[in-house]
């Protein structure tokens, strides 16, 4: 593809984004930016759910990583259901009844003030990991298929992408994101039928081949019952289950958007919509990543040693123009829903949490603005550090950080709903930094010390366990006199 073309696509992507941001933020204030006035249709947020929850981790590395692990990532989209309903039945009536703009502000009220700030700062910090993370892939693409050709580099490539969202977004805020994640979730999905059918045409394979095919390959196998591999079902579903729990229902980006609903069926219908959606469309990604790695083989193309780069490389020089440009749009669409959401709970987090900005007399506008701006320079800092140590695939790295940075905030929310013991508030953020510390000492050190055992994304448990053991031993017998 001419990086004028590529150029084209992504302008009039962009362009499009922009008419949807004006039409969106007219006559908007804060209350537009952090909850959408709370007048979101549950039907569209529940499929631009599905856009931002994919992201371009799934678009890029999951399809990839099927030649690495097959479909064992399947078992841990198997706990993420039950955890969906966890969201539904346990935490959203409980937001939606205390009628928060920040989920952290429950923190606030169960523990004090200074449980309520460390929550939120781990919510800061994993948000900021992650969403750099994922919009790294989408850097790369666009670096390969665009700026490399001008010799540009990488970093301007990453401050073009962050600017561009930023346009999008500050003044609507999740206003914006809840209509244009609408239009990303669709782009995104259409690339990989696209992509699929572009196959099946190269191959002369027909649906009911395909499915042959699919289900035949020794890449389709799902279950591993080693209980030393960090990718065995016991371990992983269960993962599934509190990661989550943890990275959506204790997670002010998505949760956000369940918060923009009417009210609470509402929002209970978007996330049971969305977790079916979400649970198909990953099946297409798997479907879709042995496809590859068979027209790879059948067609003699040397791939590359990093999964990551398998599907962008097989789309943009050996598919044609038209799966080039969806493939395009497609990572365009999964970074932008994935980063445009994060940027705005990011600063809605700050803004609430941190500044307390409703209680402020100084410009509220004017100062979310600048946090606004604050945290784009921040994720292109992160993602400029991250091109430069990244070795291992960019699926396991992000939930993998995200074990040691959620675990805190799944065990505060954990002991605050399963217990009524009060606690030594202005210890907690003690806890919170240490159980991460502990939980990277016993990863890196599990197999010597538990004969080959290894972690995998059930270090999440091991974190949250530690986080609510510690709470436990923080027992306040004069709550209030601290």
């Amino acid at each position: 593809m001419s990086p004028i073309l590529v150029f084209s696509v992504i302008a009039g992507y962009f362009l499009l984004l922009i008419s949807i941001s004006y039409f969106t933020s007219r006559q908007s204030d804060n209350a537009t930016f952090f909850t959408a006035n709370r007048q979101s249709p549950w039907f569209l947020v529940a499929f631009g759910m599905v856009g931002a929850t994919l992201s371009g981790v799934t678009f890029i590395s999951v399809p990839g990583e099927v030649g690495n692990s097959n479909w064992t990532y399947l078992q841990f989209v198997m706990g993420n259901m039950v955890g969906y309903a966890v969201i539904a039945l346990v935490l959203i009536p409980l937001f939606y009844k205390l009628r928060l703009v920040s989920i952290y502000e429950y923190l606030r009220d169960r523990f004090g003030k200074r449980s309520y700030l460390a929550g939120s700062s781990f919510f800061i910090i994993s948000q900021t990991i992650g969403a750099s993370f994922r919009l790294f892939l989408a850097a790369v693409v666009l670096q390969i298929a665009f700026f490399d050709a001008f010799g540009i580099p990488f970093y301007v490539t990453v401050l073009t992408t962050i600017l561009l969202i930023w346009l999008y977004t500050f003044r609507g805020g999740i206003k914006t994101i809840v209509w244009t994640d609408t239009l990303q979730t669709s782009f995104l999905l259409l690339a990989v039928v696209i992509s699929i059918f572009v196959i099946m045409s190269h191959m002369g394979l027909k649906v009911s081949e395909v499915l042959s095919v699919v289900s035949k390959s020794e890449m389709s196998t799902i279950f591993d019952w080693d209980w030393r591999s960090d990718r065995n079902f016991y371990k992983t579903f269960l993962a599934g289950i509190f990661i989550t729990i943890a990275m959506n229902g204790l997670d002010q980006n998505i949760m956000q958007k369940n918060l923009t609903c009417r009210n609470k069926s509402d929002a209970q219908k978007n996330i049971f919509w969305f977790s079916l959606t979400f649970f198909l469309s990953t099946l297409l990604f798997l479907a879709l990543g042995v496809l590859l790695y068979k027209y790879a083989v059948d067609q003699q193309i040397v791939l590359p040693e990093r999964s990551d780069e398998v599907y962008p490389l097989l789309a943009l020089n050996e598919f044609g123009l038209l799966a080039g440009i969806v493939f395009l749009l497609g990572i365009t669409a999964a970074a932008f829903s994935s980063a445009d959401s994060a940027l705005t709970a990011l600063t809605t987090s700050f803004c609430v949490d941190i500044l307390d900005i409703e209680k402020k007399k100084t410009d509220q506008k004017k100062t979310r603005m600048l946090v606004h701006i604050g945290f784009t320079l921040v994720i292109f800092v992160v993602i400029v550090i991250f091109n430069a140590i990244n070795d291992t695939s960019v699926v396991s790295a992000v939930f993998k950080v995200a074990g040691f940075t959620y675990g805190p905030l799944l065990g505060l929310f954990a002991f605050g709903l399963l217990t009524k013991r009060p606690v030594k508030d202005r210890f907690v953020p003690v806890v919170c930094i240490l159980s991460p510390v502990l939980s990277l000492i016993l990863d890196l050190n599990s197999a010597d010390w538990f004969y080959g055992y290894q972690f995998g994304f059930e270090i999440l448990l091991v974190n949250a366990g530690i986080t609510y053991l510690g709470l436990w031993f923080l027992y306040d017998k004069k709550p209030g006199f601290l």
